[in-house]
């Protein structure tokens, strides 16, 4: 038999957790599911510097102290992959690999993942110089040459934002134009601190077994390989969206991102989502943490709601 509560949050990174504090502060019950450790992606990142109170925190340990918070007013962690969600009116069942649980509310917090390379290195090295985000990462680079590898909009975003802080930045895109919007592009080719190698793909990280320290290149004109010295690699070819179990609910757009308004309510009543899960353009811990106060606070409104209702409905 299913297990029943107010509120079952699918994900416990940052907006997940943040979600789980405001619903069971709001004293609904809570659970939040996650088939990793709680934290997410923050458990992959060395230091964390632009969270407001801390100059600086390793990621371990604002998922600790998030988790601490998130657990404070009785909600449950709860360790299982969701393999779906149905909207069943009232009652949404989640369906994990190993467990059947029943919620008024279902608040989806199960984020993205950047597409890897899977190159060699590229998982040795992260976290010691190869990054899938200048925002997070790129103070640590101050006064290097860093590498970016991709085309699109996201790598030339930030490649002109790693050239306001590194020394050098050098493009490594597979073809020889970029895909990125006209103005992006221009901007970067303005730019003296931002060079561009073309037609070549990045077929492996290097380094000393502490930090990365040079990328082997091969040119896929004339397989002629080089190698490039760098102190970091920001690889920036897609997310990925982590959506998969909710498919049936028609939730997303056509690229797998699910669609909300700002109160972080989707096209199913009662079924909220948050975070980098989300249709957005900022995908950092503040905007999560931010997504997941309002989700929780409209969670208690949508139970509240849900009560008046049946109160009224047995009085007549």
């Amino acid at each position: 038999m299913a297990k029943s509560y107010d509120v079952v949050v699918i994900g416990a990174g940052p907006g997940g957790m943040t979600a789980a504090l405001y619903a069971s502060r709001a004293n609904l019950s809570v659970a939040m599911v996650d088939r990793g450790i709680y934290g997410g992606q923050m458990n992959n990142t060395a230091a964390i510097e632009n969270y407001p109170g801390f100059k600086s925190i390793m990621g371990p340990d604002l998922a600790q102290q998030m988790y601490d918070s998130s657990v404070n007013f009785g909600a449950e962690y709860v360790y299982g992959s969701v393999e779906s969600v149905e909207d069943k009116g009232e009652v949404k069942l989640v369906k994990t690999d190993s467990d059947e649980l029943e919620a008024k509310v279902v608040i989806i917090a199960t984020g993205s993942e950047y597409k890897k390379l899977g190159i060699p290195g590229e998982h040795e090295y992260g976290g010691k110089g190869v990054s899938y985000c200048a925002v997070c990462d790129g103070a640590f680079f101050r006064h290097k040459n860093v590498v970016v590898v991709g085309g699109g909009d996201s790598a030339i975003e930030e490649a002109s934002y790693l050239a306001g802080i590194v020394d050098h930045v050098t493009v490594i895109h597979r073809r020889d134009q970029l895909r990125a919007q006209k103005v992006l592009q221009d901007r970067a080719f303005e730019n003296d601190k931002i060079d561009f190698v073309w037609n070549s793909n990045v077929t492996e990280v290097l380094g000393d077994g502490k930090k990365v320290t040079a990328v082997k290149v091969v040119n896929n004109q004339t397989n002629e390989t080089s190698e490039l010295e760098t102190s970091g690699v920001f690889i920036y070819v897609g997310l990925l969206p982590m959506t998969e179990p909710f498919a049936n609910l028609k939730i997303t757009n056509e690229d797998g991102w699910i669609k909300t308004n700002d109160q972080m309510e989707t096209a199913v009543p009662g079924i909220y989502a948050i975070g980098d899960v989300r249709q957005k353009e900022l995908r950092q811990i503040t905007t999560a943490v931010g997504d997941g106060g309002i989700a929780g606070q409209q969670a208690f409104k949508y139970v509240e709601a849900l009560s008046s209702k049946g109160q009224t409905e047995a009085a007549r």
